[in-house]
């Protein structure tokens, strides 16, 4: 079932986008090479705590940890640990998600560390565009299978490739929600958009193949081929007057692309 926000719900659940938002721009600021990912997640964790929160993450399936960090050909659900040690031109995702009064804020985004090869940068641009063109597609009277549309036929425009086993979905109360958002699909096809609906759209996109496999830990997800993968998301309102990002803070809904910066993107 899909659950519709009223205005008034809309506007409870922006605090928890802009702490998610908070503690994501903080833990991308301190990527750089010899930094752990543990540390990384310490970070968020305190952060969320202390602006009243609650990490979304932590616990959540069994998972042990307040942010997932995936690295390079990790896709998703990645583990932080003391013993990752991030390297120079890595490629770092971080998907952090905070509770506030109930809500959830959920949002990703995938920084350098150090300088990027030139593969891997455009990569994450290409990524991070289609996002911006996901949330475009957004609008009532769409459907579901405009966004996938929008997503995929941008990243295969330029080469990449679309992950199929993990999408977005719908965010509330409850991390996940229905509806499944697909960053795949045909023009026309899904769920039809209308305004109430509060959705994450997250693209996941593979500089080779978007096959993959979960690895032993049972978390973190990695692609087949070894290629990298790039992951942004943010946390989407539907409205009447268009698309309202919920996960952004006082400087925005985007984060700097370089780690270990506070510049916006």
């Amino acid at each position: 079932m899909i659950i519709i926000k009223t205005l008034a719900e809309i506007e409870q659940m922006k605090p928890a986008g802009a702490l998610s938002k908070l503690a994501l721009r903080r833990v991308g600021a301190m990527i750089r090479p010899g930094v752990d990912t543990l540390e990384l997640d310490r970070v968020a964790e305190s952060i969320i705590r202390m602006h009243g929160g609650t990490p979304a993450f932590k616990g959540y399936g069994g998972f042990p940890a307040s942010i997932c960090c995936s690295v390079n050909s990790e896709i998703v659900h990645g583990i932080p640990s003391s013993s990752r040690v991030l390297q120079e031109g890595d490629i770092v995702s971080i998907d952090t998600g905070a509770v506030v009064n109930g809500w959830v804020g959920d949002n990703a985004w995938t920084f350098f560390c150090g300088t990027p090869s030139v593969a891997d940068k455009g990569l994450c641009e290409v990524t991070r565009d289609c996002l911006k063109a996901g949330i475009e597609a957004a609008v009532p009277g769409n459907r579901i299978g405009d966004i996938g549309h929008a997503v995929q036929s941008l990243a295969e425009a330029n080469g990449y490739s679309v992950v199929r086993d993990y999408v977005g979905h719908g965010v509330g109360r409850a991390m996940h929600e229905e509806p499944n958002v697909a960053n795949y699909g045909k023009k026309g096809r899904g769920v039809r958009l209308q305004a109430g609906m509060v959705i994450a759209i997250e693209p996941m996109i593979c500089l080779g193949g978007y096959e993959s496999h979960v690895m032993p830990n049972r978390w973190t997800v990695v692609t087949n081929d070894g290629g990298t993968a790039a992951h942004y998301e943010n946390t989407i309102a539907i409205t009447e007057d268009g698309p309202v990002i919920l996960t952004q803070d006082q400087d925005g809904p985007w984060c700097a692309m370089a780690g270990g910066t506070a510049e916006q993107a």
